[in-house]
């Protein structure tokens, strides 16, 4: 007997180290490509350009393998419902994630047909390492990099020779996007291997300098990890790249099995006892928002945010700690605007990073400063950054 299954993709847009290609490739007998672009999850405007360009090179790589790609508009379960009905398959291969809304999908998806969830976004699955005094998931970053580097991780899936492909049901055409930001990077598996192994030989001195402002030494490589053109589990292992830009990807799968183990991580703090007190001062929030706070380091930092939907991550820790450390105002406002802009924006990261800044999550000095003064000296002191990102 023939099976058929449909293969939705998420957050995994690539054909190399795609545990859900692998699965459906090898457990299915033809195989229903599919992405749901779903208005729940719906990207910002300069992420959705990159989206956009991300599928079309994903359909690409998949036409190559003798396949295609569906990609429908609407509730993703009843997306995968319609595609099951009209293609006669009965599994659903699909990538886990955390937060509500991937599990709400899940959820609906496990109701539906018989589902296959695989490794998703992560390096090292959440709830695969569990600290030793007990609990569902490490609190501390430091014994979870410690737990993290020796843990043994999946292996490495197979990209199918080819696909067996049914007669593709049709596909909706997807509003185009109108980014707000003028300098993007292109979408794509292929664009983030060539931004790898572009930057990866020359990465030797990333430990020193990754926090230099004006040297701009990171890898720019985030937005790919966030949509999944290139695999975590792949890079954690790739030996051109140092230490220091491994623990950066340790550092989004201990944000991930946070948000795992608390999925309210976007709006309610994490950290028990924690004060939620915040100014609301709505003429200071404007003009962080719109770099005219007259802080030069924290207005050059917003303005790259809005030129390139990306921001350097000193910058994002000056910036926000301006916010809610010197400005006394809501966590929950500075991390929806960055969700409003950033083309690497990632659920587990802005608003982990952005609760630990604020005192209310996993840092473990909830009072810690951020003394924008110090951090001009120290990150940016021929004032070169803020140079670049002047108004003139």
């Amino acid at each position: 007997m023939t099976r058929t299954a449909v293969l939705l993709f998420t957050r995994d847009l690539r054909v190399h180290d795609n545990p859900a290609l692998a699965a459906a490739g090898r457990d299915a007998d033809r195989v229903v490509p599919l992405y749901v672009d779903d208005p729940a999850r719906a990207a910002n405007p300069n992420q959705r350009q990159f989206l956009l360009e991300s599928l079309d090179d994903l359909r690409e790589s998949l036409r190559a393998l003798g396949g295609g790609l569906v990609v429908r508009r609407g509730d993703t379960v009843a997306q995968v419902k319609d595609v099951l009905a009209a293609t006669g398959a009965d599994l659903v291969v699909c990538a886990s994630d955390a937060g509500r809304f991937a599990e709400g999908m899940l959820a609906g998806l496990a109701a539906a047909a018989e589902l296959q969830v695989v490794p998703g976004p992560a390096a090292v699955e959440p709830g695969r390492l569990l600290p030793s005094g007990g609990g569902d998931h490490y609190k501390v970053f430091t014994p979870y990099w410690r737990a993290w580097s020796q843990a043994p991780r999946r292996p490495i899936a197979p990209e199918p020779d080819r696909l067996d492909v049914p007669d593709l049901p049709g596909s909706h055409d997807l509003p185009p996007a109108e980014p707000t930001a003028t300098c993007l990077p292109p979408g794509g598996e292929r664009a983030a291997l060539a931004r790898l192994d572009a930057w990866a030989p020359g990465s030797g001195d990333y430990g020193e300098r990754h926090d230099d402002l004006a040297g701009d030494r990171t890898s720019r490589l985030s937005p790919y990890l966030a949509l999944g053109c290139l695999s975590a589990r792949a890079a954690a292992d790739d030996p051109r790249l140092p230490e220091a830009m491994v623990r950066q990807l340790c550092w989004r799968d201990f944000h991930l099995q946070v948000l795992a183990a608390f999925p309210a991580l976007t709006d309610t703090p994490y950290r028990k006892g924690a004060s939620d007190t915040w100014d609301a001062d709505l003429t200071a929030l404007e003009a962080w928002r719109t770099a005219s706070t007259g802080v030069d380091i924290v207005d050059a930092g917003m303005r790259q945010l809005h030129a390139e939907g990306w921001m350097h991550n000193r910058a994002r820790l000056i910036t926000a700690g301006y916010l809610v450390k010197t400005l006394g105002l809501d966590w929950r406002d500075g991390a929806a605007h960055f969700a409003a802009h950033l083309v690497d924006l990632d659920e587990a990261n802005n608003w982990g990073n952005w609760q630990w800044t604020a005192g209310t999550g996993n840092d473990t000095r909830p009072n810690r400063g951020f003394n924008h003064e110090r951090q001009t000296a120290r990150f940016d002191p021929e004032g070169a950054y803020r140079d670049r990102w002047s108004r003139a």
